[in-house]
């Protein structure tokens, strides 16, 4: 079964609205594979905007970096999946690796938000990874399996049909590291062999399934050619048209 190839932009706390409408302008105007899907996940503030500059794209989404594990109410200064739909959203990451770290966000935390984005029919970003002293002591796999199976827990494979997983090294973000393709390979492979042990082949193999880490225009062939590696979640190289339109034309 032949799986999407996805180049997510994660644009972080970078940009004000009008530099990310010129950012995006200029990547628009780079020849594009169209055979690639391309989100970019941007800030709050920029979501509608761009939401109405790519409404006529047919490969091109636009999706928020977080949101709230609640319907609504007195959540001061959090944003709903309601909220995100209704300005033309159709992705969201959840738990990446900064929110994890930065504002505490669990693993339990993380399947409440799970399960709102499919309910609502946002298509979620889930990512998923490990630290450096994690992967030192070798316990990277079990460390990362056990994120998704906390997370999964009440899931079945039919609510999950349209599940991205995006494995992030921790290590490798923002410092100029890189996981090795090999290595990349090894830990995006357990996670698929995880997924057809709690979910399926079927399900398995129609889940793509991103590298996130220190992803730029000399790496990304080597690392997208990697046989469980279906595109990228890239955060510094995709704040420069011409780096991230590269990495979009990386697939071989």
């Amino acid at each position: 079964m032949s799986r999407k190839k996805i180049a997510a932009a994660n644009w972080k706390m970078n940009t004000t609205l009008s530099e990310g409408q010129a950012l995006l302008t200029d990547l628009l105007a780079h020849d594009l594979d169209q055979g690639t899907d391309v989100v970019i996940c941007a800030p709050f503030t920029h979501l509608a905007t761009l939401a109405a500059q790519t409404e006529s794209l047919d490969n091109v989404s636009i999706g928020a970096q977080n949101m709230s594990q609640h319907d609504k109410g007195a959540y001061t200064g959090e944003t709903s999946a309601d909220m995100l739909l209704a300005v033309g959203v159709s992705h969201v990451v959840i738990g990446h690796s900064e929110r994890r770290e930065y504002f505490h966000e669990s693993d339990e935390l993380l399947g409440q938000k799970l399960r709102q984005a499919i309910d609502k029919g946002l298509v979620p970003i889930f990512c998923c990874g490990e630290g450096l002293d994690i992967r030192k002591a070798g316990t990277h796999v079990d460390h990362v399996i056990t994120q998704l199976k906390t997370s999964f827990a009440s899931f079945t494979a039919e609510d999950l049909s349209t599940l991205v997983i995006a494995y992030e090294p921790i290590w490798a973000i923002g410092t100029g590291e890189t996981a090795t393709p090999a290595q990349a390979q090894e830990m995006q492979a357990a996670i698929r062999t995880y997924l057809v042990e709690r979910f399926g082949a079927d399900m398995a193999a129609a889940t793509p399934i991103l590298y996130g880490g220190s992803v730029k225009p000399d790496n990304a062939q080597e690392i997208f050619s990697q046989p469980d590696v279906d595109g990228g979640l890239v955060g510094g190289a995709s704040l420069k048209a011409d780096s991230f339109s590269a990495i979009i034309n990386s697939f071989s």
